[in-house]
């Protein structure tokens, strides 16, 4: 997929703004943004095409209608039980690459890039918990609740919410909030560090994540690139392995002319021009 096929997109629409800002809407109101098939084939080719034509510097994954999403669409779970006709072994092999590949959309945006940061109103459940927790960053609305769903449903959520969550809140909260699938409302997500900031209704949140979002892109995209990758690469090894990481990702990222346009902008007052990240 390429920039010129969002057009043709059933689950989402696409665009990108003159701020170098990509917005990413479910767009299925009327299913509560359900994750069907069209979400699970859609939303890592529209990733992979963001990623790879780097003009995108930001990408906002926001939702219409009342609820940011519902979770794993139905029409999707019931194929879980696969053909009772199937060889046992070969269909847990099969199974296993399924879940595997739905993992990977959503690890696409955290190896993006660009950062990523989610805008959330209304429910969040199952599988939009997995989503926003390999975002950069969360806003949400004030009547924003999330719910880990899987453990009511008698499953094990496997699309990154265990692998990600204990990095994003205290760990004990986040076994109680797996363990029981209680909701999480917006003034406890933001207490605990989860949600970045609360906004009393979904334009305002929207505004304040585009403001944002600007503001990074108004960056060296080379910058913001690096920095991701640092904090990714951190919170995954050794202090040691990351500072060794550090240095030599450093070495030769510091030969781009990002730095001297970037102080010669501040000498000058104004807006620094950075080219954007190579396709």
């Amino acid at each position: 997929m390429t920039a010129d096929d969002f057009d043709t997109l059933k689950a989402f629409t696409v665009s990108i703004g003159a701020n170098h800002v990509a917005e990413i809407c479910l767009q299925r109101p009327e299913a509560l943004n359900s994750m069907n098939a069209d979400f699970w084939r859609e939303l890592p080719e529209i990733v992979d095409a963001l990623d790879s034509q780097g003009s995108a510097r930001v990408i906002i994954l926001r939702s219409s209608g009342k609820h940011f999403t519902a979770g794993m669409d139905l029409s999707v779970l019931s194929n879980m039980g696969g053909d009772p006709e199937q060889e046992p072994a070969r269909q847990a092999e099969k199974l296993r690459r399924w879940i595997l590949s739905l993992q990977d959309t959503f690890t696409q945006l955290e190896t993006a890039r660009m950062p990523v940061i989610s805008a959330i109103q209304g429910a969040c459940i199952g599988g939009g918990v997995d989503m926003v927790c390999a975002t950069d960053i969360r806003f949400c609305t004030s009547n924003a609740y999330f719910n880990i769903k899987e453990t009511e449903l008698g499953i094990t959520a496997d699309v990154g919410t265990l692998q990600r969550i204990q990095s994003v809140m205290p760990a004990g909260l986040a076994r109680e909030l797996c363990y029981s699938s209680r909701n999480m409302g917006a003034k406890e997500a933001r207490a605990c560090g989860f949600i970045n900031k609360v906004y009393d209704s979904h334009h305002e949140m929207l505004e304040g994540a585009r403001a944002l979002a600007t503001t990074i892109a108004r960056h060296s995209p080379m910058a913001v690139h690096g920095t991701k990758a640092m904090l990714n690469y951190s919170r995954d090894h050794s202090l040691q392995d990351s500072l060794n990481h550090m240095a030599t990702w450093q070495s030769g990222m510091m030969k781009a002319p990002d730095v001297k346009e970037a102080m010669q902008a501040g000498a000058e007052k104004r807006i620094a021009k950075f080219d954007n990240l190579l396709p």
